[in-house]
Formats: structure tokens, sequence, C-alpha cells
């Protein structure tokens, strides 16, 4: 009986301690209007996964917009919007980081620099 109690007052215990080490999460959504296509997604999704605390990254083509849920006490909103602007493409009022962008391949760039999707 004395091992019963022990083990309930362990799990008490332990399922107080894990409660009390839950970190706040967070999503934002970003919009991204330099996202192009398919190469673009995938580059501001692996990119955004190298960073502590970014646990789900969505990046919606078709829409211009990347959403992110991720930990706050390990990154935050303008990191977010520096790193997919370190990536080479817009976040919000943050531009993307000249030299990221330049060395993008031409269907990531901008229309007006002989990317994109082109409308006939």
């Amino acid at each position: 009986m004395k091992k019963i109690i022990s083990l309930i007052c362990f799990c008490v215990i332990l399922s107080s301690a894990v409660s009390a080490q839950t970190k706040a999460v967070k999503q934002i959504k970003l919009n991204t209007p330099t996202v192009q296509c398919e190469m673009c997604k995938k580059k501001i999704e692996t990119y955004l996964n190298r960073y502590d605390g970014v646990l789900i990254i969505n990046v919606n083509v078709k829409k211009k917009e990347t959403t992110v849920k991720y930990v706050t006490d390990r990154i935050n909103d303008e990191e977010i919007k520096a790193a997919i602007a370190n990536a080479g493409y817009d976040a919000n009022e943050v531009t993307a980081n000249p030299d990221s962008y330049k060395k993008l391949p031409v269907c990531c760039k901008k229309q007006e620099d002989g990317g994109g999707m082109k409308k006939n």
C-alpha cells in the first residue's frame, strides 16, 4: 500500500512539474508577397526549421502568407520576420536581404526582376 501511495504522490509531483514548465506558444501569420512557387515555400520552411523554438511552418504560395507557430521564450515575431528576410523574401514590413535575394533562383524572384509567374 505504501508503494502505491508513493507512486501516486510521485505522479502528482511529476505532473505539477511538467505543467509548470509548459512554455507559451504563439502563432503569427505574415504577409510574404514575394513567395512565387514551391521552391520558395521549401526554402522558407527549411530555413525557419533551423531556429530554436519554431514548431510549425506553413507557407501558402497562393495566398502569399506564411504562418509560424513558435515558443515565445525562444524566438519572437521580429526574429521570425528577420529570418524570412535573411532567406531572401519579404515578410510584412521587413524587406528581403539584398544579398540573399540575389542568390535566389530566377523563378523565386519578383516579376520586375524577370522571375515569378508571368501573365500572358
